[in-house]
C-alpha cells in the first residue's frame, strides 16, 4: 500500500512538472530571445541616429564613437551611398543575432551580436526550472512517504486490533487517527471489543454463578441419597426421602433455568402467586439433616400461611444460600423468621455467630468480597436472583447477622 501511494503521488507530481515546466521553459526561452533581439534593434537604432546626425553636420562616418553604442562583443556595419562601408568592433564567431535599420537617405546600419550570452541565459533558466522541478519531486516523495505512513499505520493498528479480537483479547485501544473513515472503523472495532468483553464477562460470570449455585443443592441431594441408601430397609422412609430428593432435583433444574434466563433477559416475567410456607417447609426438610450433622438447629418462626408474589424457585434458592451461609460461617441456632413489613413480607435468616465484620457492611453482596475465605459469589448471586424477580435482599444487622428477603405480599390465597 505504501508503495502504491508513493508511486501515485509521485506520478501526479511528475505530470504536473511536465505540464507546467515545459510550457514555462518554452515561453521563457522565447522571451529571452525576443529581449536579445530587442536589445540589438535598439543598438542599431542608436547607431543609425548617430550616423544621420553626422551626415547632417557634414562630418565623416569614422571614429570609435560608434562602438560605444554597442554592447561588449558587438559588431556594426554602416553603409552610406557614395561612401565606403564602415565597420567597427570585432566580428563574433558562431551563431549570432543581427538587426538592420535603414535611414531616410539610403544609409543602413547592421548590428551583429554573438548568440552565446543568450544561450547561456537560456541554459541558466532551464537549470533553474530543473532545480525547482527536482525540489518539487523530492518534496512530493517526502510528502508521499509521510502520507503513506500516516495512512498505513492506522490500518496496521486496526489489523492488529482485529487480530487481538480474534485471539480472545477484547481490550479496546481507543486510538484515533484524524481520518474520519479510519476513525469510524476504529470506533466500530472498539465498540465490538467492548461488546465481546461484556459477553465474555457474562459467560464467565454465568459459569461461576452456576458452579457455585449448583454446589449447594448437589451437596444436599448427595446427603439425601446417602440417607436413602442407609434406610433401604424402611420403605416408607425411603419413599419420603426419595420425594424430597426429587424436589431437590426439580429445584436444581429451576436454578439452572433461572440462571440462564437472567443471562438472556434479566426482565423476563416469571412471578406467580404461591404459599411461602411451602418453600420454607421445603428448606426445613432439605437443611435439617445438615444442621443435625453439625450439631445445630434450624428453627422456623413468625407468620404462617402467607401468599406472596414471585418465583418459588428463586425464593428457595435465595433462602438456601442464606441458610448455607449461616451453616458455613455462623454458629448456634439458625432462625428463619417471617414477618410483615408494610405491603411486603420479610423472610429473615439469623444465626448466633460472630456476624459480618464491620468493615464489610453491605459490601458482602459484592462479588469476590468475603470475610471468611469463601468465594464471595453466593450472596451476590442471591441478590441478583432476588432483584431479577422483583424482590430485595438486604443485610439488616451485622451482629447478630440478619439477612432479609423482602417479598411482595398478596391478599389472595395461593392455590
Amino acid at each position: 500500500m505504501k508503495r502504491r501511494m508513493i508511486n501515485s503521488l509521485l506520478g501526479v507530481v511528475l505530470v504536473m512538472v511536465v505540464v507546467f515546466c515545459v510550457p514555462i521553459a518554452l515561453v521563457e526561452k522565447q522571451n529571452i530571445v525576443n529581449a536579445a533581439d530587442a536589445r540589438v534593434d535598439a543598438q542599431a537604432v542608436r547607431v543609425l541616429g548617430l550616423v544621420e546626425s553626422r551626415l547632417a553636420a557634414g562630418e565623416p562616418i569614422t571614429g570609435e564613437k560608434f562602438t560605444s553604442q554597442l554592447t561588449e562583443g558587438g559588431h556594426v556595419s554602416i553603409s552610406v551611398p557614395g561612401q565606403e562601408t564602415f565597420t567597427a568592433g570585432s566580428a563574433p564567431e558562431g551563431p549570432v543575432i543581427s538587426a538592420t535599420e535603414y535611414g531616410a537617405n539610403g544609409e543602413s546600419v547592421t548590428v551583429v551580436q554573438s548568440r552565446g550570452p543568450v544561450d547561456h541565459e537560456i541554459a541558466n533558466m532551464l537549470l533553474l526550472l530543473g532545480v525547482v522541478a527536482l525540489l518539487a519531486v523530492q518534496a512530493a516523495v517526502a510528502l508521499a512517504v509521510w502520507q503513506a505512513k500516516r495512512l498505513a499505520r492506522p490500518l496496521t493498528d486496526l489489523a492488529e486490533t482485529a487480530e487481538r479480537l480474534g485471539s480472545g483479547d477484547p481490550r479496546p485501544r481507543d486510538r484515533r487517527y484524524g481520518v474520519p473513515e479510519l476513525d469510524r472503523v476504529a470506533e466500530v472495532l472498539d465498540a465490538s471489543a467492548e461488546r465481546i468483553a461484556r459477553m465474555l464477562t457474562a459467560e464467565r460470570r454465568l459459569s461461576a454463578d452456576a458452579s457455585h449455585q449448583l454446589r449447594t443443592p448437589l451437596t444436599a441431594l448427595s446427603m439425601r441419597l446417602e440417607e436413602i441408601n442407609a434406610l433401604a430397609g424402611e420403605p416408607e422412609t425411603v419413599k419420603e426421602e426419595s420425594t424430597i430428593a426429587l424436589q431437590q432435583v426439580e429445584r436444581l433444574t429451576d436454578v439452572v433455568q433461572r440462571l440462564l434466563t437472567n443471562q438472556r433477559d434479566p426482565r423476563s416475567p416469571t412471578a406467580v402467586l404461591f404459599r411461602l410456607d411451602d418453600v420454607i417447609t421445603q428448606q426445613l426438610a432439605e437443611w435439617s439433616p445438615a444442621m443435625r450433622g453439625s450439631g445445630r438447629t434450624l428453627r422456623v418462626e413468625g407468620l404462617r400461611d402467607v401468599a406472596v408474589l414471585g418465583t418459588p424457585g428463586m425464593v428457595a434458592q435465595v433462602l438456601a444460600t442464606l441458610i448455607e451461609n449461616s451453616l458455613m460461617h455462623g454458629a448456634g441456632t439458625v432462625t428463619l423468621r417471617v414477618r410483615p413489613s408494610g405491603r411486603s413480607v420479610v423472610a429473615e435468616v439469623q444465626d448466633e455467630g460472630p456476624g459480618v465484620p464491620t468493615e464489610l457492611g453491605n459490601r458482602v453482596f459484592e462479588r469476590s468480597v468475603s470475610g471468611r475465605n469463601s468465594t464471595g459469589i453466593g450472596l451476590a448471586v442471591a441478590r441478583d436472583l432476588a432483584e431479577a424477580d422483583g424482590a430485595r435482599l438486604e443485610l439488616l444487622s451485622l451482629q447478630p447477622p440478619v439477612f432479609a428477603l423482602f417479598l411482595t405480599r398478596s391478599e389472595e390465597r395461593a392455590a
